[in-house]
């Protein structure tokens, strides 16, 4: 019997199946096939507006997903730096053959992990506990756990107007019989639908009618690991394009409305409301005159460019009118038509916050099939899967992130709480507790987790140690030494508009004054700091007094977070709850009052009920 069968190999399956067997256990990876180990479907790059925090997330854990993505990737960016460091968030720009091949031979060198390619029929459970699976070619795996992540692929249906195909994104199979074995089993399961651009010939677009989008100027990296040498270099970073649709694209899509998959009828899911197609932005934006849409590299290895912001499931011959209807690709060539893919997910409300299912014990669940859009979300929620998995196993409780330490956490407690009926994204706003879940503090919330799971080796454990001893001797260096007023501190502050400053200064309160640089201040200090230490040493002083705030209102909600909940509480029949709270806490089962609180629906007075409970019957 194996320790853990993972079913499927996108970025979710990778990320659990990497962290049992760095952990030890013997793991079993199903895949539909080899070569798609990791694939990009849809957009060439990883991170972005809270996704690019979730990958340095999953680098402090000790998840594979950084490590590769800064080493495939074709142009690094740092996004809203103009605004404060709680929305500052990284993007890549991927050579997506590259990152699946690197995947792909990760997987197959890693030691305690056996690559399997085949399909899983069904899922066998014996008194609501995970048991085997069976594969359409290979018989039946038996396993103390199994993890599902199959992504889109299950009974999934690829749809261009009125052209609908049982198969999986590109032409692959789709999982036809496995929707039906959990359903078997007792699982509700409802339809997702996604989408994806065209993809035209890079050589048939006029880039001089666009503007030009280069990377950023300076090495970035996800991955703490990663060295500046291991990097494609700032001179050799591929631009992207920015260009717009045009009067004539709208016309185009009004006339056609009817002939889209989505507006036809054919689609039977919900889309994702952040993620619309071009049509959808068309009807729901009816004002805007124009829509802008970046041009991004697929790969070195093709002559192919990704629309981004162009998705549509409008028929051949209306997607051709489209794409020349738009700024630059009036004579673009198109060699992959867009498409609607729609596919079974399982209702996340039915999944404890350790990704185990309530009904099913050893059976967990990550990835899209949980509700979820995006690559970044996908492997998250795989790797927690992983962590919580292989901690079953041992016999560990489970590792449940607060929504103060990570987006993961936030994304997590979203979907078991609230769930979801459409493709969650994770957004920046999502997260109240967001000057704490900064793209530069990822290993201070995390790190240790990923440490105790047995995914942070000692070397790195050691230098970030190191790191921290930096940062605070750094600012104890702020703090104690001043700075004399002929260093030529003065000068640099007239330069700001600082006037008529007299004797020494400390270096701590002069920084948190407007417009003090750090990297400025500490020339006139005598001492020396790597740039990422006095970075990471500014955002903290000068923010100091908003992330202590934040602090404080996490402390809180981790308080209501404490207080167990027990799951054979009689919500039903508790007196004074009103009947909407009843029926939600019945079919939710919250872990913790805090929890509760998070619920739609739940009110401070219901909270209030329950506390009162909890202190009357002493549990």
């Amino acid at each position: 019997m194996r320790d853990c069968v993972v079913v499927g190999a996108g970025h979710a399956g990778v990320e659990a199946a990497m962290s049992l067997a760095h952990a030890g256990k013997d793991t079993v990876l199903v895949t539909i096939k080899l070569d798609h180990i990791a694939k990009m479907p849809c957009n060439p790059s990883i991170g972005g507006p809270a996704k690019g925090v979730v990958v340095r997330e999953i680098d402090a854990l000790g998840g594979v997903m950084p490590k590769i993505a800064d080493k495939t990737a074709l142009q690094f960016k740092m996004l809203n730096t103009t605004k404060g460091p709680g929305v500052w968030n990284m993007r890549v720009q991927s050579d997506k053959l590259e990152y699946s091949k690197t995947m792909k031979g990760l997987c197959l060198a890693t030691e305690n992990l056996e690559v399997i390619e085949d399909i899983v029929e069904e899922v066998i459970c014996e008194d609501d506990v995970f048991k085997a699976v069976r594969l359409a070619n290979h018989g039946i795996i038996e396993a103390k756990a199994c993890i599902l992540t199959t992504g889109t692929y299950m009974a999934s249906t690829v749809m261009i107007s009125s052209d609908t195909r049982s198969e999986g994104p590109d032409g692959d199979k789709t999982t036809k019989n496995l929707s039906a074995s959990l359903s078997a089993l007792g699982l509700k399961l409802f339809r997702l639908k996604t989408g994806t651009p065209p993809r035209v010939l890079t050589s048939s677009i006029d880039f001089s009618k666009t503007k030009y989008e280069p990377g950023a100027d300076y090495f970035l990296h996800f991955s703490e690991e990663t060295k500046e040498e291991e990097v494609r270099p700032v001179a050799e970073q591929i631009p992207c394009y920015l260009t717009y649709t045009t009067p004539e694209t709208l016309e185009i899509i009004k006339e056609n409305l009817n002939r889209s998959s989505m507006y036809s009828g054919v689609v039977k899911g919900v889309g994702p409301r952040y993620c619309p197609s071009i049509e959808d932005k068309v009807v729901r934006f009816a004002d805007k005159e124009r829509h802008q849409l970046f041009l991004e590299p697929e790969s070195l290895s093709l002559n192919t460019t990704y629309v981004q912001g162009f998705s549509t499931s409008m028929p051949r011959d209306v997607q051709e009118k489209m794409v020349h209807s738009l700024i630059g690709l009036e004579k673009a060539e198109i060699i992959k038509y867009a498409y609607a893919i729609e596919y079974d997910a399982i209702d996340p409300l039915q999944v404890k916050a350790s990704l185990e299912l309530k009904k099913i014990e050893n059976l967990f669940i990550g990835g899209q099939i949980l509700g979820t859009s995006g690559y970044e979300e996908a492997a998250g929620l795989g790797l927690i899967a992983g962590i919580n998995a292989r901690r079953k196993l041992d016999g560990e409780q489970p590792l449940i992130l607060k929504r103060d330490e990570s987006y993961i956490g936030v994304m997590i407690d979203d979907l078991v709480t609230k769930g979801t009926n459409e493709p969650y994204r994770l957004l920046t706003s999502r997260a109240e507790y967001r000057l704490l879940l900064r793209h530069d503090n990822a290993d201070q919330r995390l790190i240790q987790y990923g440490y105790e799971n047995k995914l942070i080796g000692e070397e790195r454990y050691q230098k970030y140690l190191g790191k921290m001893n930096e940062i605070a001797s750094l600012k104890e260096d702020l703090k104690n030494e001043k700075i004399a007023k002929d260093s030529g501190v003065n000068e640099y502050l007239k330069t700001l508009g600082f006037e008529n400053e007299t004797g020494s200064h400390n270096g701590y309160e002069l920084l948190k004054r407007p417009g003090v640089s750090l990297k400025e201040l500490i020339k006139y200090m005598g001492v020396h700091y790597e740039e990422e230490i006095i970075a990471q040493v500014e955002i903290e002083i000068k923010y100091e007094g908003y992330i202590e705030k934040a602090r404080k209102e996490a402390d809180r909600m981790r308080k209501m977070d404490n207080i167990r909940l027990r799951d054979d509480i009689d919500y039903l029949h508790l007196d004074n709850l009103a009947l909407e709270a009843r029926a939600k806490l019945d079919k939710i089962r919250p872990a913790s009052l805090g929890q509760a609180s998070r619920i739609s629906g739940i009110n401070p007075s219901d909270i209030q009920v329950l506390a009162i409970y909890l202190k009357q019957n002493k549990l």
